[in-house]
Formats: structure tokens, sequence, C-alpha cells
């Protein structure tokens, strides 16, 4: 998909992704050396969008596995239709049980998941699998055979392997370790929240009717806050947030008034907000 890193960092650029050098680097050697990529940091740093990025550039259609606690076999991979099965089960009373039972275990029957959606056909694909550290471990048993062979087994059918291989994504908030054995599947990635400049580049990028002062202002507010001991700290979707709020309410310069009526956006926790309105020193950061 890319000739080189400064064409991920340019393509990205091009949906409204701005990629730091270590994000285009191992965006293009996952798709060079065709290796999944894991993409580990805190939430709202622009995991999802990079999958999302990735495949508007690439012209691929999106495949998104969101993982929760529970998510099984029959969410992740595949699926018989039980309620047809019986239907044709019950329309074909004086077939025998081979003839029946050879009908109902075919390609008709079969509701495909997203893994198995992902390595089925022949058009370009980018398989999103979203916050995998939510799922259980028995599931990452699951995207071993995925991610090793890009092929699925599926006993009635046999194994089914890819004809064309997807660029593979998965999210993480490291909030549980994954194995070894799916890490050592995949190129690393951690996304962390990015340095002033960057972030600046993002907000002004993303609300463009903010201006430069404004934007650099509310970049250090959010950097403050990001030093402060806090429960949850603001990520860059509550900074682009934050400056979105501030466009709404006509403001054009940050005061104590606005800052302290505003929290509510970046910080989602009480204790959070107070102890933050009681250290928030704008002066000292130039923000005013």
């Amino acid at each position: 998909m890319f000739t080189s890193v400064d064409d991920v960092s340019a393509r990205l650029a091009e949906t409204g992704y701005l990629a730091s050098p270590a994000v285009a680097t191992t965006v293009f050697l996952a798709d060079r050396l065709g290796k999944p990529l894991l993409v580990e940091g805190p939430a709202g740093v622009g995991k999802t969008e990079l999958a999302k990025a990735v495949a508007e550039v690439a012209g691929a259609r999106l495949v998104r596995l969101q993982c929760y606690e529970g998510v099984d076999e029959s969410r992740a991979l595949y699926e018989w239709n039980h309620a047809k099965q019986l239907l044709r089960i019950s329309a074909g009373r004086d077939e025998t049980w081979d003839e029946t039972r050879t009908d109902i275990f075919s390609e008709e029957f079969l509701l495909t998941r997203p893994l198995l959606t992902a390595i089925r056909g022949d058009d370009p694909k980018v398989l999103l699998i979203d916050e995998t550290d939510k799922a259980d471990v028995e599931v990452e048993g699951l995207l071993l055979e995925v991610l090793s062979d890009f092929q699925v087994t599926v006993p009635e059918l046999g194994t089914i392997a890819a004809t064309r291989r997807p660029f593979v994504v998965l999210t993480s908030n490291a909030s549980r370790e994954l194995s070894e054995a799916l890490r050592r599947r995949c190129l690393f990635l951690h996304i962390g929240f990015p340095d002033e400049e960057l972030e600046r580049r993002i907000v002004r990028l993303k609300v463009p009717g903010l201006d430069e002062a404004l934007a650099r202002s509310v970049v250090r507010v959010v950097g403050a806050l990001r030093a402060m001991d806090l429960r949850k700290l603001p990520s860059v979707a509550e900074t682009i947030d934050w400056a979105r709020t501030l466009l709404a309410l006509g403001a054009d310069t940050l005061d104590e008034t606005v800052v302290q009526a505003s929290l509510g956006v970046l910080l989602k926790h009480q204790d959070d907000v107070l102890k933050a309105s009681a250290k928030l020193d704008l002066d000292t950061l130039g923000a005013l």
C-alpha cells in the first residue's frame, strides 16, 4: 500500500491523521512485512483512528471486531444459522440424514463474523481487532490461527485460507497483559500522548476555526493536567472536544471562568476536577 515512510505520513495526513515518525515507520513496516500491528496506549490517543485512516488511504474495507468480556467464537469467527438449518431439516423429511447433513453444513448456512470475513474474498481489507485486552484470554487462541497463517478451520467445511491478506491492526489499552504468543506475531507500536507541537497541529487540523494562540493555550493547559496525579488523564480526543467547546462558547482566550466552567469536557471524575481547579495556574502556563 505504501512506497516509503514519507508516503505513509503524507497519505495519512490527507485523511486528517497526523502520524509521528514512529507511527509512520511502524505502519510502513507492517505493510511491507505483512505483519499484524499491535498498537497499545491510553484511550483516546488515536489507535482506532489509525486503522480507519489506513483503510481510507488504501481504499480498503474496514472489518471491525469489537472485543469485550464474553466475546466468543460465534461472535468473532463464525456460527451456523440454526434457525435456517431447522427449516431445511423440516422441509427435507423424506431425505436421509447424510443428504440433509451435507446440505445444512454448507456455505448457505454459514454466518461469517469479522475474523472469517476479513480473510475471505479478493478485495482489500483492514481488519481492526479493537480493545483486544478486554476479551477473555481464551479468545487469543482464535486470533493465533488467523494471525499466524491467515486461515480459519471450520470442521464441517475444512480450512479456509486467505487469498488476499488483510492489513491487521490490534489495539489495546493495556488493561491486562496480552500473551507472549500473540505479541510475537505482531509488530508493536506504543502511541502515547503527543508532544506539544504535534498536538497543536492536530487541534488546528480538527478544529480549523480555532486561532493559533488559543490552540497553543489549549495544548499547554492539557499538558499541565497530564502532569497532575489524576485518575483519568485527558486524551487527544478530549483536547479536541475542549477546543470545539471553546469555539462554541465564543472564547477568544482562556480565563479562569471559562476554564473552570468547561473542565468537565477534559476531566471525567469529580475528584480530578477539584484537584485541577486547585492546582491549575493559567498565569504560570502563559495561557491567559
